[in-house]
């Protein structure tokens, strides 16, 4: 129960840093976004990492390079993403989001020689229809000129998705030599670094409101990380995984209060689509990691 609280307070954490950047970022460029995020989530993950005397061994790695292209396709997604909240609304932004774990199952298979079966095959599939059914009346609009502001951003939420997918993977690779914290650190860093790297292409001096709001979005961003972490101490991740879908109930409400955003059918039964088919692949993956616990059972030798 208490991996199951930490994981929805996770959640709603992030929501509201989806809803403060979104409220608070028009006309700033995505690239100053990911800067601001990520500068201000560094400051409750030192906090948290002092406290629990992991400061000193959080910098230390083995595998410097490998969080420097972990943290460039990170940037890359989290800038794209932000791209797409800017433009779509923040329910539609959340539901397309819900592709990334989906798109990890086929590059798992591709990069990782990770067997995947027909049942997640499937599931996968009828997934990514959903996706479809949810960005279609966006990405449609391209018919009408690449100048649509919608079709633009469900194409940044997708593209966000598979590059998070990729760094998904590139995170499964980290955790066998790297320890938790030094790759939570070393991404809000790495983010805050590259993501200077739009300066030249036209950041904005924003005024102390929207200054103040994305601080707040940025220590959401850290919070809500180390909430994430912390609940993968107390609970299985199949355990906990399924929570991440109350993100949707959280966005249509705020969506709806805050912005006016009123969900589509397509929206919703696309939405439906992929979290059943997000459930399945979760309750997959945990009858396999039951049944691999228990052929290691059968051939560790015992006495």
């Amino acid at each position: 129960m208490i991996g199951i609280a930490l994981k929805v307070a996770s959640v709603a954490v992030f929501v509201s840093m989806s809803t403060l950047i979104k409220a608070s970022g028009e006309g700033m460029p995505a690239g100053q976004i990911v800067f601001l995020r990520s500068l201000f989530a560094i400051f409750p993950i030192l906090v948290f990492l002092a406290l629990r005397g992991q400061l000193d061994t959080a910098w230390r790695t083995n595998s410097p390079m490998s969080h420097v292209r972990r943290g460039l396709i990170g940037v890359i997604a989290m800038g794209l993403g932000f791209y797409g909240i800017m433009r779509l609304p923040l329910p539609d932004a959340i539901a397309i989001g819900y592709a990334m774990p989906l798109i990890a199952v086929v590059f798992a298979a591709l990069f990782l020689g990770e067997t995947v079966r027909i049942f997640r095959w499937s599931a996968v599939v009828v997934g990514l229809g959903g996706v479809l059914i949810i960005s279609w009346p966006r990405l449609s609009l391209f018919s009408e000129g690449f100048g649509s502001q919608e079709a633009l951003g469900a194409a940044g939420v997708l593209a966000s998705a598979a590059l998070g997918a990729t760094a998904m993977i590139l995170v499964r690779k980290l955790v066998l030599t790297e320890r938790t914290p030094t790759i939570v650190l070393y991404f809000s860093l790495m983010a805050t670094v590259l993501s200077l790297a739009s300066l030249p292409f036209g950041w904005i001096i924003p005024d102390w409101r929207t200054l103040s709001m994305m601080a707040l979005a940025g220590f959401c961003g850290g919070l809500g990380q180390i909430l994430l972490t912390q609940s993968y101490r107390h609970a299985d991740v199949s355990t906990i995984a399924p929570f991440e879908y109350t993100s949707i109930v959280l966005g249509i409400a705020i969506g709806y209060v805050v912005f006016g955003d009123i969900p589509s059918w397509s929206m919703l039964i696309g939405t439906f689509i992929v979290i059943g088919a997000g459930l399945f692949v979760i309750l997959r993956e945990h009858a396999l990691g039951l049944e691999r616990k228990a052929q290691r059972k059968l051939v560790t030798p015992q006495g």
